[in-house]
């Protein structure tokens, strides 16, 4: 596959065979798309993430439809190679069959995402049938499972006894068996992940899982260093935008305080005389 090649569902099952590593990032808004496509993203995942990083909550629980489908429209306009997957937030595709595809649908016909991820396993292999029966393609989601955070206790480490281990290990093949593309694993153990992507025929994309996954996901302002006091030890900063941003905006506000800022050089009638 050609770099400028759109990315498509069947691209993965490739990617897996020929041992390429699939990157994929949470985007939110279509000038981070941009970038983050053009940087090489293959996956750019609108995540219910959003609620926390975006919105301010303490869980993704209060994420409702409209929000994601607020900010895949936004993605989906910056993003030109890369595949866009929309996350199912909490109580979108638990109460029905029925009301898990009419909802998936929106993501799809009104977000534009190609893609819908939702989370569990054995329990949700029903729904992830019924959406891939009707050309909606799954991407699966086992482990750390954030929206079911209360009924874990927290954000914690998953599969830590053998018989969790078999849960999340009878969860993926489920899920796969069902019809999804791929399985994000999130916060499981690294031999546990190794294990099931071994297993898998289709790949698997790794959160807090080990380096042994098809492919890895972080939340874009994890990855960018955006959060000063948020850093999971999972996380890897490839920046600390967070110092640079916070540092630059005290730059321009002591310079507008100081009444150096704006310059003439800067006046929107000087540039017009220029040009």
């Amino acid at each position: 596959m050609k770099k400028s090649d759109k990315v498509t569902v069947p691209d993965f099952s490739r990617m897996k065979a020929r041992g390429e590593r699939i990157v994929a990032v949470t985007c939110y808004d279509a000038t981070f798309a941009r970038l983050c496509d053009r940087a090489g993203a293959d996956i750019l995942l609108v995540g219910d993430s959003l609620g926390m990083v975006i919105q301010g909550a303490d869980t993704t629980l209060p994420v409702v439809l409209e929000d994601v489908l607020y900010h895949t429209r936004a993605v989906v306009r910056g993003a030109e190679r890369a595949h866009v997957v929309a996350d199912m937030p909490f109580l979108s595709y638990q109460v029905s069959v029925e009301e898990a595809v009419r909802n998936a649908g929106r993501l799809l016909k009104e977000g534009g995402a190609h893609a819908v991820k939702l989370e569990g396993g054995v329990a949700m292999a029903p729904v992830v049938r019924r959406l891939v029966a009707v050309g909606i393609p799954v991407m699966g989601h086992v482990g750390l499972t954030p929206q079911s955070v209360h009924a874990l206790g927290g954000f914690r480490l998953q599969g830590r006894d053998e018989a969790s281990q078999r849960r999340i290990l009878e969860d993926a093949r489920a899920l796969q068996e069902a019809g999804c593309y791929s399985v994000v694993l999130e916060g499981i153990p690294l031999d546990l992940a190794r294990q099931i992507t071994e297993e898998l025929s289709v790949p698997t994309i790794g959160i807090g899982a080990g380096p042994h996954c098809d492919g890895q996901v972080l939340v874009i302002y994890d990855l960018l260093g955006m959060n000063e006091e948020f850093r999971p030890r999972f996380v890897k900063q490839y920046e600390t935008l967070g110092t640079r941003i916070r540092e630059a905006v005290a730059r321009y506000a002591a310079e507008v305080r100081a009444g150096e800022f704006p310059s003439e050089e800067h006046s929107f009638s000087k540039r017009r005389e220029k040009a």
